[in-house]
């Protein structure tokens, strides 16, 4: 099809849209490394997952094999009130930077939600519903997932517990009532109402909190609660199952008009939205059928991926969780109060993880003011304010592109655009103030992280 028959937004039909998630795992060859119970060192359980987990989402984390797994009728109907969500081709981008490079973006923004955190939230939602369960805990960063899930849990009819990051809680108020007006409690973290909260703040006094804090938090929260399940807005095999389905809208439109990306690009903090973005075409990859260039961008104040260190460690500060293995920080590394409140997390997906040590995955670590930038540039040819976890792909998406106008080579670029950053104003205020500023952790701030890794044989930094 020639270049000028390719629409602005590209949109799939209804009956387009995939009917089952793709599992990546059932192409890797080397599968991520199982749940460890941080007891025993063994693998842990469905039996030991189901006292956390709900019981299908269980099943869905432990699924190494199963390449394809249907998505309920009654998610595929709550599915298409946003879905499928447009894939953008960025001529205005394009043309303000004067680059052979084609670039387009999923939009995942285009919900009540304004991220992609809904394409989980109620599939773990429905299965919690099913399994007769009262409510659901989790934890959030900068809102999303804990927005997305109380919008979930109100549409189904269940109790939500969120705890919320101290530092995201305080900068980004609205996005908490957003949370109330459907009906969850939140609670900044750490807190005062668990005894692992009270005791990150003893140990921890003021801190701002992360992502590892508050899911210590919720999953005891969960546990001391009957009729109650923790759930995970990112991280876990079983998130980046039901974000596939960005993936597949993502293939299945390009497909249509003949397009195929050369660069695919997502920011990373737990590694949702990047995880299901590449999905299809990693699988692709892995199959041997076509090479892709892949990217995670992740902040440089929580570089988990180009400093961290791939071994065995904790998914939460409080120690509480089974032991994955995943490039980490250390659970007790509490990054600064950067404005990307979702990508404050320590470790890194365990499926990114493996993808990245067999070198099916590039990453890079950008710094804030530098993501602000280039956030205020798409948001003033493109019309959309991005999240500032999502910024972090448009600045090397740009990046990319500009080396393309040095070269001549007319590369085509997909990155992920997972949300709209209307909550994010605050932070917007700090950059447009020139009060923003970048903070990059010393090496023995890394240390200090590294060095409460579990240590036993085999999983030495």
């Amino acid at each position: 099809m020639s270049e000028n028959k390719i629409p602005y937004k590209i949109y799939l039909e209804e009956s387009e849209m995939p009917k089952a998630w793709y599992n990546v795992r059932a192409d890797m060859k080397n599968k991520p490394a199982p749940l460890l119970n941080p007891g025993t060192l063994k693998p842990m359980t469905a039996q030991e997952l189901g006292a956390v987990f709900c019981d299908e989402l269980v099943q869905q984390e432990l699924d190494n094999d199963t390449p394809y797994i249907p998505i309920p009728q009654e998610i595929l109907d709550f599915y298409k009130m946003y879905r499928p969500s447009p894939l953008v081709r960025a001529y205005c981008l394009e043309e303000k930077l004067q680059t052979p490079a084609k670039i387009y973006y999923k939009f995942e923004g285009n919900n009540t939600s304004g991220s992609h955190k809904l394409n989980s939230a109620i599939a773990q939602a429905y299965y919690a519903k099913n399994q007769g369960l009262k409510g659901v805990t989790t934890e959030t960063g900068a809102g999303q997932w804990g927005t997305a899930l109380s919008m979930a849990c109100a549409y189904l009819g269940l109790d939500c517990k969120v705890y919320m990051v101290k530092c995201s809680y305080e900068q980004k108020p609205f996005r908490r009532e957003v949370m109330r007006t459907y009906g969850a409690s939140v609670t900044p973290s750490p807190s005062m109402t668990t005894e692992i909260g009270r005791k990150i703040l003893e140990q921890h006094p003021g801190t701002t909190g992360s992502l590892g804090c508050a899911i210590s938090e919720a999953v005891e929260a969960a546990t001391s609660n009957p009729g109650y399940r923790y759930v995970l807005g990112s991280v876990l095999n079983q998130v980046l199952l039901h974000q596939s389905i960005i993936g597949l809208e993502s293939k299945a439109a390009m497909d249509k008009y003949g397009v195929v990306p050369d660069i695919i690009i997502g920011c990373a903090g737990g590694g949702s939205n990047l995880g299901g973005l590449i999905s299809p075409f990693m699988g692709q990859m892995l199959r041997g059928e076509r090479n892709y260039r892949f990217i995670a961008v992740e902040p440089a104040s929580c570089p988990s991926l180009t400093r961290g260190k791939f071994v065995y460690d904790f998914c939460d500060t409080g120690m509480v969780t089974p032991l994955a293995k995943m490039y980490t920080l250390g659970s007790n590394f509490i990054p600064s109060a950067n404005h990307a409140g979702g990508l404050r997390y320590h470790g890194m997906s365990p499926v990114l993880s493996q993808l990245y040590h067999d070198g099916y995955l590039e990453a890079t670590s950008v710094e804030q003011t530098s993501v602000f930038a280039a956030a205020e540039q798409f948001a003033r040819v493109e019309g959309i304010l991005p999240a500032p976890e999502s910024s972090h792909a448009i600045k090397v998406a740009i990046d990319e592109a500009l080396k393309c106008k040095e070269t001549g080579e007319e590369k085509t670029i997909l990155f992920g655009l997972t949300g709209t950053g209307y909550f994010d104003m605050y932070a917007y205020e700090k950059f447009n103030n020139g009060e923003m500023s970048d903070y990059i952790p010393s090496d023995e701030e890394i240390m200090a992280g590294l060095r409460q890794i579990p240590h036993f044989p085999g999983n030495e930094i």
